[in-house]
């Protein structure tokens, strides 16, 4: 009886499907498309004479639609942005999440970085964490880099424990080969990979750390502000980095797949690294190159608004076109490193998502941007619209106002940026659009182009110090 009890009894018989009239459904398909079909040659011939064609109503009216299209388009992209950030920032205020405390080494890539590498190492002593050591790895200096360096290695009293400093001297190989000379020189199961003039805010790291307790997370985005303010031009990227970047970087965490670890601030785990086969030179974005390797291995990237580094930025136009232009060319040599994931979504279908909003904010987002201006510019001066052109402008700039209020009050920043938003899309993102621009066509060409070096200006305005209250 018992075992009668868990006996189950398959029922194989196959249910018959409907039997279907198809003679009377395609009457019927034919009679509702007849219907539809004459219904508009009807509204063709009854209201063909009542319209003027004329090639100016054309454009007015073309352009009008092309008005509200884009801006549906801008709206669409803006709050799918905000609503995701939004939801990651609740999560993160209301989630917690225990305290991991591993050994971590701090490598810090230089090449001639003389005048600001003694700040950058006393931000790095300055850490809040007890188990790390830094690695200072020189990339063939011809400045005073490699003498700064030796007169800092050794033990350090830090804010809670020594702290071992090393240096690497090597023959000039570009960041990547520099970053993963440290890489296999630490002994580390974490590692932390920054830029020569990034300055970290004391919780950087705890902030970073806690994530790594989830086995899946194989990395940490961090979050990246300028330092170097009160000129407009670095204010201007002041909010860009704010409302442009780390915006997206929150949108993105929601999903857990942060498309580009920055430079100046990235946490991983050296079995992610090793998987992902370390730091590759072949393009000039090696931060979206392993930051596309390590996704498409499976593992999970987070972003941390706590784990802040301040970061020097162009102070003139011409430095930060060339920062741009070799950023646009860097993407596009990933992306076209991994198109493959690009073309086929079944591979890995978060890493082509991931691909698809590269390609489009790289290359489709800034081509549109500057023919959408030029266009409605010519309109608005030949056929006489410039109050629709006006307030479209107008629309788009408290869109960005609106932005830009939410981002300062989400990271506790100076108010004093918000203004800012009324010029940042109307000229400084279309100057950088244009930058893009440029910088596709060039790449698609074959034209060759160097790495670039931003001049240091060395400027030890402590903004970082005003923002370790902020984060506190």
């Amino acid at each position: 009886m018992d075992k009668l009890k868990y006996q189950i009894v398959l029922d194989n018989r196959e249910l018959k499907p409907p039997k279907r009239n198809e003679a009377k459904e395609k009457l019927r398909t034919i009679l509702i498309s007849g219907f539809l079909s004459i219904l508009l040659i009807l509204t063709i011939i009854f209201t063909m004479p009542l319209t003027i064609l004329t090639w100016s109503g054309l454009f007015v009216y073309s352009s009008i639609v092309s008005l509200v299209i884009f801006l549906f388009i801008l709206l669409f992209r803006y709050f799918g942005i905000l609503f995701m950030a939004y939801f990651y920032n609740t999560k993160y205020t209301v989630q917690t999440k225990p305290g991991y405390y591993p050994f971590v080494s701090i490598i810090v890539p230089v090449y001639n970085e003389g005048k600001i590498l003694k700040n950058s190492i006393d931000s790095l002593l300055n850490l809040d964490y007890p188990n790390y050591e830094i690695i200072i790895v020189n990339d063939g200096s011809t400045d005073n880099t490699a003498e700064i360096g030796e007169s800092l290695v050794g033990y350090h009293k830090g804010r809670t424990s020594m702290v071992k400093i090393s240096l690497i001297n090597k023959p000039n190989g570009g960041k990547a080969k520099a970053l993963n000379a440290g890489i296999q020189y630490s002994e580390a199961q974490f590692v932390l990979c920054m830029d020569g003039d990034s300055q970290l805010t004391p919780d950087t790291l705890k902030a970073a750390m806690r994530h790594f307790v989830d086995p899946s997370v194989g990395a940490v985005a961090g979050n990246v502000k300028v330092q170097n303010r009160k000129k407009i031009i670095t204010d201007l990227q002041a909010l860009e980095y704010l409302e442009g970047l780390n915006l997206a970087r929150s949108a993105q965490g929601f999903l857990q797949m942060v498309n580009i670890i920055p430079g100046p601030i990235g946490v991983f785990r050296k079995t992610t690294l090793r998987d992902a086969g370390f730091y590759s030179s072949d393009t000039y974005a090696e931060d979206a190159d392993i930051t596309l390797k390590i996704l498409a291995k499976g593992w999970k990237i987070i972003y941390e608004p706590n784990a802040i580094a301040y970061t020097e930025a162009p102070a003139t136009i011409h430095q930060l076109l060339k920062q741009r232009y070799r950023w646009t060319r860097g993407i596009l040599q990933a992306i076209r490193k991994h198109k493959r994931y690009l073309i086929n979504p079944t591979l890995n279908f978060g890493n082509s998502f991931i691909m698809w909003s590269m390609f489009y904010e790289a290359l489709i987002w800034p081509a549109m941007n500057i023919f959408v201006n030029l266009y409605f510019i010519i309109v608005a001066l030949l056929y006489g619209i410039h109050i629709t052109l006006f307030l479209w402008w107008v629309g788009i700039a408290v869109l960005d106002l609106m932005s830009a209020v939410y981002c300062v009050a989400a990271e506790r920043e100076e108010f004093r940026l918000v203004p800012y938003a009324i010029i940042y899309r109307i000229f400084f993102i279309l100057l950088i659009d244009v930058t893009k621009a440029m910088a596709t066509i060039e790449e698609f060409i074959g034209f060759r182009m160097t790495w670039g070096k931003l001049e240091r200006i060395g400027n030890a305005d402590m903004l970082a110090t005003q923002g370790l209250k902020a984060f506190k």
